[in-house]
């Protein structure tokens, strides 16, 4: 059966070590974070020469990933294994490379720390292999999140360091960066290292060390989108435009998609409550006042027309009937269709 990440991170912090490790799935976040715990921890700087052992999917097989396994540690309890890039294994899958497998890890070397880092793929789970990965290894299946669990997963990273985050300096950080939760980790690592007291993170700090503008990003357009504050949002649309790079015009249909559908939700939502809508949505009950402030200034019928528009922009952008309008234009004409 697979477990989450954090069950076996918080086993590995407790020092507990188990024989394979199977890590697979589309967020390599997880995966490498698991890696690379027990490649920093598991065994001391004097052991590793001799006890930690590398290998790349695309250079080894199944017998050779076995034959090192096998071996006993030298000077040391224990030996580490990590196969990077495990999805290039040639014969994993394979009736022969199979059974070597299976026949392992349902008899692992107790002195042997095993981890297989499978990205991007995951094994298929109907075969026998697949099974039985599950039912004998630490089985991580590490999924994508969500969107709307990002400014979460943000709060919680803080949280691991000993810091606290306002929920909006979070959901500056989940919009900003998108849902690229190395990328994301790196810049709160960079924005740490330039405190040097324990203080709330808020939406100052992350403007000045992650380099979102407070006023001109996809937040603000937002806000202004809400209030219905053209000059304002023409204005970070200018910005946007001037920096496309910076600013790509993709995520940000993808975000005020996602910001009218929720709109549209608590229309056609029975509980108007603050807490029912914040469940309902899936976000801190933080932000509920501004899905049901938009709520307000656009009926049900204007969302719609709303959404029909992102979605043509959205088209546009991916070139679709579209052969020399810019994203700056595009997004201009979307913003005029909601606020006209």
């Amino acid at each position: 059966m697979a477990v989450s990440p954090e069950s076996v991170i918080k086993d590995l912090k407790n020092g507990k070590y188990a024989p394979v490790y199977f890590l697979q799935g589309e967020e390599p976040y997880f995966i490498d974070t698991i890696s690379d715990f027990i490649e920093k921890n598991c065994l001391n700087e004097s052991e590793k020469g001799f006890n930690q052992t590398i290998l790349y999917g695309k250079d080894v097989n199944i017998s050779t990933i076995m034959q090192n396994a096998r071996k006993f540690p030298m000077f040391s309890d224990k030996q580490v294994v990590v196969i990077k890039e495990a999805q290039e294994i040639s014969d994993l899958g394979k009736e022969a490379g199979d059974k070597l497998l299976d026949a392992y890890i349902q008899n692992p070397l107790a002195s042997t720390v095993l981890v297989f880092c499978h990205k991007y793929k995951t094994v298929d789970g109907r075969k026998a292999i697949g099974k039985s990965l599950e039912k004998h290894t630490v089985f991580v299946n590490s999924k994508k999140l969500y969107d709307n669990k990002i400014p979460e997963w943000v709060e919680g990273y803080f949280a691991d360091k000993g810091f606290k985050v306002n929920p909006r300096a979070a959901g500056m950080i989940s919009e900003y960066i998108g849902n690229n939760l190395s990328r994301i980790a790196n810049e709160i690592d960079k924005l740490l290292i330039n405190l040097k007291e324990k203080v709330v993170i808020d939406e100052a700090l992350v403007e000045k060390y992650v380099g979102i503008s407070k006023e001109y990003n996809v937040f603000e357009l937002q806000n202004t989108l809400i209030k219905r504050d053209v000059l304002k949002a023409n204005r970070i649309l200018k910005y946007f435009e001037a920096d496309p790079k910076s600013n790509p015009a993709i995520p940000i249909i993808v975000t005020l998609f996602n910001f009218y559908m929720k709109v549209l939700m608590i229309h056609a939502s029975e509980d108007k409550s603050e807490g029912g809508l914040a469940k309902l949505l899936g976000v801190n009950p933080f932000f509920v006042k501004d899905y049901i402030a938009a709520a307000k200034s656009y009926p049900p019928q204007k969302v719609i027309n709303i959404i029909h528009y992102i979605r043509q922009a959205d088209l546009m952008l991916k070139g679709v009937d579209n052969v020399s309008v810019g994203e700056g234009d595009i997004l201009k004409e979307l913003v005029f269709k909601i606020l006209h």
